[in-house]
């Protein structure tokens, strides 16, 4: 019996139209699809009619999960892995199970789709030749500190990642580091309310000063430019 092959599978960041073509075949055709809330991409799959065993992989089980994941492949069970949206691997724990996959010479595919960060930069109206990924800063204030303070003088544009009731303390945090540059934030891409604020950070912060952030959000802040 040959091993299992383990698929990659990019899903939609919010519009659950956004699914291509070889991603939904790809889901039909596994025998098992290791997503991080069942529920949630229950959702995806019912819109779609894929009918699939689903199985939990997410970043407070992945230490038991990956391993078991890993066994199923080597039985000679097709799985696919995804995320609650868009592409495994990008702030997830996606590196621990392909590591371990790796090890046992487990052939592993590519299923490319929606990535939050890349959406965000091509609409950002900032560079995009050069960007770092940042994702989501530590939630401590001295550890933020010390993140901003690594990449402060990176000229590349940076990309973070941020929920909407930290939002304005990290803007506030990347002000006092950054200065005052340039910055776009994409709240809700894909979705109904979808929405791009550009300006500087003191701009952004005067705006939130007035509504309440919802949403998930993507920052997409200017490299430091000599100015």
């Amino acid at each position: 019996m040959s091993d299992g092959k383990l698929y990659i599978v990019a899903t939609p960041i919010g519009n659950l139209s956004d699914v291509t073509q070889r991603a939904a075949d790809t889901l039909r055709s596994v025998d098992i699809i290791a997503c991080e809330d069942t529920r949630h991409s229950g959702k995806l799959l019912k819109h779609h009619g894929i009918s699939a065993r689903l199985i939990q992989y997410h970043d407070h089980n992945k230490d038991h999960s990956a391993p078991g994941i890993v066994k199923m492949l080597l039985e000679g069970h097709d799985v696919a892995l995804i995320t609650d949206s868009g592409t495994p691997g990008i702030s997830d724990p996606a590196f621990v199970l392909v590591r371990l996959a790796l090890a046992d010479d487990i052939e592993i595919i590519t299923i490319p789709g929606a990535c939050a960060a890349i959406a965000a930069l091509t609409i950002s109206g900032l560079p995009m030749d050069r960007f770092a990924f940042e994702g989501f800063l530590p939630v401590r204030v001295g550890r933020r500190r010390t993140r901003l303070l690594s990449v402060k003088d990176d000229p590349r544009t940076q990309v973070f990642y941020e929920s909407p009731h930290r939002l304005v303390k990290v803007l506030a945090a990347m002000r006092e580091v950054f200065g005052n540059r340039n910055v776009a934030i994409a709240r809700e891409l894909t979705k109904i309310h979808e929405e791009v604020i550009r300006g500087t950070f003191d701009d952004i912060l005067d705006r939130f000063s007035e509504s309440k952030p919802r949403g998930e959000f993507v920052i997409i802040v200017e490299g430091n430019t000599g100015k």
